[in-house]
């Protein structure tokens, strides 16, 4: 394997925007003609590993557009961060205990919105998101239960 050990890899649409970056550089820059740049670009479409893009810039300056874009920067993978709107689906579940039954409401707004988010973009987070909206609901479901207990004894009583 090449390119740094990722040869026959799958490369990601990212790292395919990223060579046709510096093959747009390269021509640019006057390293490629026209017809030379027009080929590489047909190939881009339809190159597919790290290998293939690899091919593609190994004799341009960048050398090292066939490994995934951290790597290329000499970066770790990028951590992905936790959805806030989890985080806060989380809090409001939780606080209903001290507080209210009634931020078990945000709670599972927010559940629901961070978990759409979280599917979208791939962030961290779906389990807070759920134990939020689980939150949410059960105490929604006690304040509802608490109160037709307290409604039908107020009847009984005062019948």
């Amino acid at each position: 394997m090449t390119a740094g050990g990722f040869g026959q890899l799958r490369a990601t649409d990212a790292d395919r925007e990223s060579v046709r970056v510096i093959l747009e550089e390269a021509h640019a820059e006057g390293r490629l003609t026209w017809e030379e740049f027009d080929a590489r670009a047909t190939a881009l479409e339809s190159a597919r590993t790290y290998d293939q893009l690899a091919e593609l810039t190994r004799d341009l300056p960048r050398q090292a557009a066939g490994a995934p874009l951290a790597v290329r920067q000499g970066l770790p993978a990028a951590p992905r961060g936790t959805n806030a709107l989890a985080i806060a689906s989380l809090a409001c579940g939780v606080s209903q205990l001290l507080f209210s039954p009634l931020t078990g409401i945000p709670a599972v707004v927010l559940g629901h919105m961070a978990r759409g988010q979280i599917r979208r973009t791939g962030e961290d987070g779906a389990g807070m998101a759920l134990v939020g909206l689980v939150l949410g609901y059960s105490g929604l479901a006690a304040a509802v239960i608490v109160a037709s207990v307290v409604v039908m004894l107020g009847l009984w009583i005062f019948h």
